[in-house]
């Protein structure tokens, strides 16, 4: 069943629910007028017929005939003494001996007090009874009976019923079919974003996008919220693509400088040196680029970072030790040095300050300078990392985190080795720096200056001393 016809049975069955609740008060509050307008009439007639009523020092009820209260349409009235037996009637009951409501006697006489009943006679006449209790101090000495025929407010609730039920059952009918005319129209964006994910899965064209509807509605937010997903996913899509054929060309140099070391070792059957250090060079590098690959590949799936506590300083010493030896004719220097810990994990965290330090002496030509730095800002430990290399273009600026992405153009690159050689960098180290920082809460800013350098700073939360 569609969403469309369930749409329009939901709203057909609860203007049914609506209108039966609606009907079944109207009835009730309108019988309930009928009945009180008729109970007044009795009650009025009753007071009548007691203000010319007198009894007699035997007991005997008397009511003056040209009191003419017996005269009234639709009024049935008797005097019934206390044995049950009528001792004077309207002329409608004359040919009538028994009570017109033979146990509204009882209880009347029971409680003293009138009793209203609804009553039908033989002839099916629907009366409505107001049984009165007639006494003296002494004794009960009758009853008062007086019925008030009711057919016409019968007739009337007949007809108010009629015309709820034909006007119900043409409302419901209204309501069906407005129902489905609204969830069609309603349901129509849907529709079309149905079918354009449909074109675009069976074409795989993610370039197109959905109609932007003018009223921005839930429907309109969904569009939106599409519309985002496909440009997220071509996105992705294309990542992807560029990612395979950047996997593609890093893997492939250095298969091809083994491969042509060992024909060459093959045709003059010597394993000389330069051969053999090449092999060694280029292994290395796969070895390390398959590494970042896989740790990329566990950070992406939710590889999870211990949490102890990490003196941010003496770890930056351990680094600015190790990077200062492959230099290579840059100047390493540490500037604000600042006692900051940290809560994380102490490996991944190195891994992150010497990312970034190679990354800047890679980057930087010999007699140039890299500053590290850590200073504490308000709860938070700031690395930073400066060098004074050719900077970074601002178009390129924002990408620079992205895997496989390289500013070859604007940087050199040289082999931290020390032999000068422009080398094969993955451009992976960021994009792990990246995914370091955000896994321990913290983040990375860059900021570059063509012709006077970048900085990069790490932002990590400070420990509490209560962490």
């Amino acid at each position: 069943m569609s969403i469309r016809v369930r749409l329009t049975l939901w709203y057909t069955f609860a203007l049914f629910a609506i209108l039966v609740v609606i009907g079944f008060a109207i009835v009730n509050v309108f019988a309930a007028a009928l009945q009180s307008a008729a109970d007044r009439k009795l009650d009025e007639t009753a007071s009548q017929v007691f203000s010319v009523t007198t009894v007699t020092r035997l007991g005997q009820v008397v009511i003056p005939v040209e009191a003419n209260v017996f005269s009234g349409s639709g009024l049935y009235l008797q005097v019934i003494d206390p044995a049950g037996q009528v001792v004077r009637a309207s002329e409608a009951l004359r040919r009538h001996s028994l009570p017109l409501n033979p146990p509204g006697l009882g209880i009347a006489a029971a409680a003293e007090t009138p009793v209203r009943h609804n009553v039908y006679t033989e002839q099916g006449t629907h009366l409505r009874v107001l049984t009165v209790p007639i006494s003296t101090r002494e004794a009960l000495v009758g009853f008062l009976q007086i019925g008030l025929a009711v057919e016409s407010n019968d007739e009337a609730l007949a007809q108010l019923t009629s015309i709820l039920l034909v006007g119900g059952a043409i409302g419901l009918l209204l309501a069906a079919a407005g129902g489905a005319f609204l969830s069609r129209q309603a349901l129509r964006p849907i529709d079309t974003v149905t079918h354009t994910a449909l074109s675009i899965t069976e074409a795989g064209d993610l370039g197109r996008r959905i109609p932007a509807p003018g009223a921005q509605d839930e429907v309109g937010r969904l569009v939106g919220t599409f519309n985002r997903m496909l440009e997220r996913l071509e996105t992705l899509f294309k990542s992807q693509q560029r990612f395979s054929a950047d996997i593609s060309h890093e893997l492939r140099t250095p298969l091809t400088t083994i491969r042509g070391n060992i024909d060459l070792m093959r045709r003059t059957r010597l394993a000389d040196d330069a051969s053999l250090d090449a092999i060694q060079s280029e292994t290395d590098r796969m070895t390390r680029l398959v590494g970042d690959l896989l740790l990329l590949a566990q950070a992406d799936a939710g590889l999870p970072v211990r949490h102890e506590a990490v003196s941010l300083d003496t770890l930056m010493l351990e680094v600015f030790r190790q990077v200062r030896v492959i230099a290579n004719g840059v100047d390493v220097a540490i500037g604000d040095e600042d006692a900051v810990t940290v809560l994380g994990d102490p490996d991944r965290l190195k891994q992150l300050l010497l990312n970034l330090a190679d990354n800047a002496i890679r980057y930087t030509p010999p007699g140039g300078r890299v500053t590290l730095n850590l200073k504490r800002r308000d709860g938070w430990a700031a690395f930073s990392v400066s060098d004074t290399g050719p900077g970074i273009p601002p178009e390129h600026l924002p990408h620079v985190f992205e895997r496989f992405y390289r500013v070859d153009k604007s940087r050199s690159r040289r082999e931290a080795g020390g032999n000068g050689a422009l080398s094969g960098g993955a451009g992976l180290g960021l994009s792990i720096a990246q995914w370091i920082a955000a896994s321990h809460n913290g983040r990375i800013d860059a900021h570059s200056e063509v012709g006077k350098g970048t900085t990069f700073t790490v932002y990590l939360p400070e420990m509490k001393p209560d962490a």
